[in-house]
């Protein structure tokens, strides 16, 4: 299950989330040639990707940043993208393009703080967007709950589009992300559930003050929990059906 857009785009042109997108395909890109070195892989990531050891050591805290803009692979780039598209435009445009973009990197550093607390002696290194990204989705739950989502959910051959609330999408991914850090041991590499639910934590609390200066319940009940932009007109999703 995987969310293909919202109902909602922003009106304005959202040139910090567009930008972000471009700098971490541009950075993976760049990356690509270090995959034939095994080497050279290794010492770009001790420089760059966030190893606990070292924040553990007083060393190399730029990391916090730096490991946000590297990805493992195409599948992992592309999905943290994916995400940031859909759910950062209104963001930007009810923030502003560079408080949205110190919030951003806030979340990045406070999602690094959660995944390192949990093991401060790891040298297992740790990359990706995605507890940035979290944070935007934590934020977009606050300020725009039943925000309509079109997912698409595929189980072996039957697959689907199904527009649901965003209360429902987001609330079910970070329970996924508690469950699976409680009960799944990522000591030897995986992916890094409690940077995802820190992230998404620090993105909600750190919303809460612009929730409340746009009106709090009050805002809800004239947006109806929906981004303030009129709702976009898709025609309707549907997959062929292949005679047999």
């Amino acid at each position: 299950m995987f969310p293909i857009r919202d109902h909602n785009p922003s009106e304005r042109t959202p040139y910090v989330t567009l930008s972000l997108i471009a700098i971490n395909v541009v950075v993976f890109l760049a990356g690509l040639a270090l995959l034939q070195n095994d080497r050279a892989l290794g010492l770009f990531y001790y420089d760059y990707a966030l190893l606990p050891i070292r924040l553990s050591q007083g060393e190399n805290y730029a990391a916090l940043i730096t490991s946000t803009f590297l990805h493992g692979g195409f599948m992992h780039l592309a999905g943290n993208m994916l995400f940031l598209w859909i759910f950062g435009d209104n963001l930007e445009e009810d923030m502003g393009h560079i408080p949205f973009l110190i919030f951003y990197l806030v979340c990045g550093i406070g999602a690094g703080l959660a995944q390192f607390a949990t093991d401060p002696m790891s040298a297992v290194p740790t990359v990706g967007a995605s507890g940035a990204i979290a944070g935007v989705m934590g934020g977009y739950l606050l300020l725009y709950p039943k925000a309509r989502v079109d997912i698409f959910i595929f189980f072996v051959v039957f697959f689907r589009i199904f527009p649901i609330p965003a209360w429902v999408m987001l609330g079910l991914w970070f329970a996924l992300q508690l469950f699976n850090g409680f009960s799944i041991d990522t000591t030897g590499g995986g992916v890094a559930y409690w940077a995802h639910a820190g992230g998404f934590v620090i993105g909600f609390v750190l919303t809460l003050p612009l929730w409340r200066k746009l009106g709090g319940g009050l805002y809800w009940r004239q947006t109806h929990g929906h981004p303030p932009h009129p709702e976009a007109t898709y025609g309707r999703s549907s997959v062929p059906i292949v005679r047999r």
